[in-house]
Formats: C-alpha cells, sequence, structure tokens
C-alpha cells in the first residue's frame, strides 16, 4: 500500500528536496505540495493524505494552527512536524495541538522515510536528535501536573511505568522489546493500554507527561 504525504513548507528547495527524498522510496507517495497552513489544510481536505509534514513556521497560516486545523478534519492525516533546534519553544503547543512526531529539516534521507512510514502506521517518531532537548525544554516550562495526571500515573504498574520511560527516550516498539525482553506486539499493546490511561493520543503526549513527571530520569 502507497503511503499518500503532503509536503507544506514556505521554501521551495526545502519542499523539492523533500518530495524527491519520499518519491524515491517506492512506497511513499507525494500527493501535493503547500506553501503556507492555509494550503495545506485545502490540499488535505481535498486528497486526505495519510501523514503531513509541516514546517513550524510558515507566514499566514504557521505550522502550529495548521496542524490544529488537519487533525479536526474529517479524515485528518497524521501530522510531523519539520523543525530546527532554534525553534524548540513551539514544540510544546505542537504536541497539544496533535503532533504526531518531529523531524529535523536536514534529517537523512532513510530516518525521514522510517519516520513517515512510523507515522502512518499509527506510531509516533520522535527524532533522537531533538527529542532529549525538546523535552527538557518542555519540562522546564511545563505546568505542574493534574490532579488527574497524577491519578492516572499513580494507577500504572511498574512495567508500565517503565515503558514510559523507554517511550520518553524515544526508542521504538521493537527497542523498548528488545530492552524488556518482550515481543514487539507485547509492546504495542502496552503503548495501547497507556494512552488510554494517561489520556494521551500519541506517544509523543506519553513522552511530554513523562518529562513532566521527572520519568525520564
Amino acid at each position: 500500500m502507497v503511503i499518500q504525504v503532503l509536503v507544506a513548507d514556505d521554501s521551495e528547495i526545502v519542499r523539492r528536496g523533500l518530495s524527491e527524498v519520499i518519491e524515491a522510496s517506492g512506497d511513499l507517495h507525494v500527493v501535493a505540495q503547500a506553501w503556507d497552513g492555509r494550503s495545506a489544510v485545502e490540499a488535505a481536505r481535498r486528497l486526505s493524505p495519510d501523514v503531513a509534514l509541516v514546517d513550524i513556521r510558515m507566514p499566514g497560516m504557521d505550522g502550529l494552527a495548521a496542524t490544529r486545523e488537519l487533525r479536526a478534519l474529517p479524515r485528518p492525516p497524521r501530522v510531523v512536524i519539520l523543525t530546527t533546534f532554534g525553534e524548540d519553544e513551539y514544540v510544546d503547543e505542537a504536541v497539544r495541538a496533535g503532533a504526531s512526531g518531529f523531524l529535523l529539516k536536514d534529517t537523512p534521507p532513510e530516518e525521514l522515510m522510517r519516520a513517515v512510514r512510523q507515522v502512518a502506521e499509527g506510531k509516533a517518531s520522535l527524532d533522537p536528535a531533538v527529542t532529549g532537548r525538546v523535552l527538557d525544554a518542555l519540562a522546564e516550562q511545563a505546568p505542574r501536573l493534574s490532579a488527574e495526571e497524577k491519578t492516572a500515573l499513580a494507577s500504572l504498574t511498574d512495567r508500565e511505568l517503565e515503558v514510559v520511560r523507554l517511550v520518553a527516550r524515544g526508542l521504538s516498539n521493537t527497542d523498548i522489546g528488545a530492552a524488556l525482553h518482550i515481543t514487539e506486539g507485547t509492546v504495542k499493546g502496552q503503548v495501547s493500554r497507556l494512552m488510554a490511561k494517561l489520556g494521551a493520543d500519541n506517544r509523543v503526549q506519553i513522552a511530554r507527561l513523562a518529562y513532566r513527571a521527572g520519568l525520564d530520569r
């Protein structure tokens, strides 16, 4: 099955570069390119892509507003935010808007394709090069845990807390399974139950909560 991808960036050079990488994969296809958030939302409404790669900073409607509108569509695409090390302060809002992952704009082609495939499968993609720095910043800026969040965390078993810690480190289901000596399918089930228990829409939100609660240490 070919994964349909929307690329949104105000730089034509970046759009072309990302599109060329995606089209070279064989199982990914760029259905549209957008130059700002509004054109991205309009293209997604028309074409229903599986994944949208969205630059966090664009003129007019930026990537944050676009993410909120994309996720509110009747057939919402999964959103991967394109970021740089200088834009950490925007990521917390992107998580709350429903982003499923973050990639640096200079991510190697094979990592870009892997991330798109992961997100299309309903997983999150946390770029190891950006995850630690971004979530550390979120932990410093984030509000206190709510009573509901504290109750939810207190309900977790020791094994579930260990899975939360590994998710916060950006590990895939395969890597978590290897670390805990369990199957990838078992990890997938545990992560799904964790999302339900913690009220998280994806792994990025689990990781954000873990950092806020100090579970990354």
